[in-house]
């Protein structure tokens, strides 16, 4: 039976780093990354057939798990009618009215194919719409490989260190101001200086590619403001929160409403989806009606988008949040209070199906400058550890983690009863202020 050892040799013949996406590499936390060949519910399997319980679930895409029936049996229909026709069909309009019935600021809503797609457009949109050229961004926060975005992002470019990506001209980042998430007395200087300027403000209304970092109470109101009085358009990225902390999203829980939200992973049902939706005369922009330009030749394939409808009506059954919620608490809640028991530095959130959890003596975590202090040492060991026993978790602390439908008390007490070994283990061997 061949090895993932193997397999990586291979792949790093024939496909750069070994990887389709750096985020799987295991930079950040060393060795080597793991080939599985199959899923079911809340575990993955590798090519040993050794079970791993999945806290990444597909970066966050497969919030009913792997292989759920249903998406199973949505998808075989919609490939025994064809796989794709780069035509209009129903199933397109379906899956957009059911999206903007669920995300009501979203009055139309365009499909694409990523959602480094739909954030490119929604920049895009936004200068079209406002005339203006610069975009307002936040440190730590990743929405996608998207040249005019890659500045101070998190996620995978934050594993590897990169403030600034190879490749993006000075003149196309030029027109990007970065700030401090959480920070509105930066958003506000800036505006003060370049408000006549800004096209738009993208924000992951909850940071889930720094870890996990909830907004602080007034932020997200006071971009709505400024907004507002500069004539800016404010961009909610919603790529992993949409439809993972709420039927609503996040745009639902704090109860802001933004002029264009970006989506993707769930409403893909575990296929590549994008989606840019908003205020119909912003939307209205694009092409055909408008000049702005946008175009894809899978753009609402039939196959994604019977996943998307699939999972968007499970995920609409009452209680369906509030379970995942339940369960996503017990696990949080849990480690926190292990950890408090072994006298490690940890701090941990959740809100419905996202968590994040961090080796650090602060009180609490803002921004990202904060998450980057964090005990990146300690992380990779607890990685590893928690791997050998059968849990696959985010490989870096910049990540979230995710909780499905299908992880229930058993996943989590297995999931705990291992932390517990693990703390413990770090404790005796004093490898807690590593």
């Amino acid at each position: 039976m061949i090895s993932s050892h193997e397999l990586f040799i291979k792949a790093k013949q024939f496909i750069p780093g070994g990887v389709n996406s750096p985020a799987r590499s295991f930079n950040a936390v060393g060795g080597e990354p793991i080939f599985f060949s199959h899923g079911k519910g809340a575990y993955l399997f590798d090519v040993q057939n050794k079970a791993y319980i999945d806290y990444v679930g597909s970066w966050g895409a497969l919030v009913l798990g792997h292989a759920h029936e249903k998406i199973v049996s949505a998808v075989e229909q919609a490939a025994q009618r064809g796989l794709s026709f780069g035509a209009p069909t129903s199933v397109e309009i379906d899956l957009a009215e059911k999206i903007s019935n669920l995300m009501p600021n979203l009055t139309k809503v365009r499909l694409m194919n990523s959602g480094t797609e739909a954030t490119m457009t929604a920049i895009r949109l936004a200068r079209g719409f406002t005339g203006r050229d610069k975009i307002l961004k936040f440190n730590g926060c990743y929405h996608g490989h998207v040249d005019a975005l890659l500045v101070k992002a998190g996620s995978g470019l934050a594993n590897f260190s990169l403030p600034d990506c190879a490749g993006v001209p000075k003149d196309v980042v030029h027109q990007t101001l970065s700030v401090d998430f959480n920070n509105l007395e930066q958003v506000t200087q800036m505006f003060m200086q370049h408000g006549k300027e800004i096209a738009a403000v993208i924000v992951e209304p909850i940071a889930a590619n720094m870890n996990c970092i909830l907004p602080l109470s007034g932020f997200l109101e006071g971009l709505r403001e400024l907004c507002d009085y500069y004539g800016s358009l404010l961009v909610f990225d919603e790529v992993i929160s949409g439809f993972r902390v709420s039927l609503g999203g996040a745009q639902e829980i704090y109860q802001v409403k933004p002029d264009l939200t970006t989506l993707g992973k769930i409403i893909g049902g575990g296929l590549p989806v994008g989606a840019l939706g908003g205020r119909a005369e912003v939307m209205d922009c694009l092409a055909p009606l408008g000049n702005v330009y946008q175009a894809g030749t899978l753009s609402g394939n039939p196959i994604t988008v019977a996943a998307g409808l699939a999972t968007l009506e499970i995920i609409s059954q009452p209680e369906f949040y509030a379970e995942l919620n339940f369960i996503s608490e017990k696990l949080v809640s849990g480690l926190l209070e292990l950890a408090k028991d072994n006298s490690i530095s940890f701090q941990a959130h959740h809100i419905g199906g996202l968590f994040g959890f961090l080796f650090t003596k602060e009180a609490e975590i803002y921004n990202y400058q904060q998450v980057k202090l964090a005990n990146q040492s300690l992380f990779k060991e607890f990685f590893h550890r928690m791997l050998a026993e059968g849990i696959y978790l985010s490989p870096s602390s910049f990540e979230a983690g995710f909780i499905s439908s299908s992880h229930g008390e058993q996943e989590i007490d297995f999931t705990l009863t291992a932390a517990e070994k693990i703390f413990a283990k770090l404790k005796e061997q004093d490898l807690i202020t590593a």
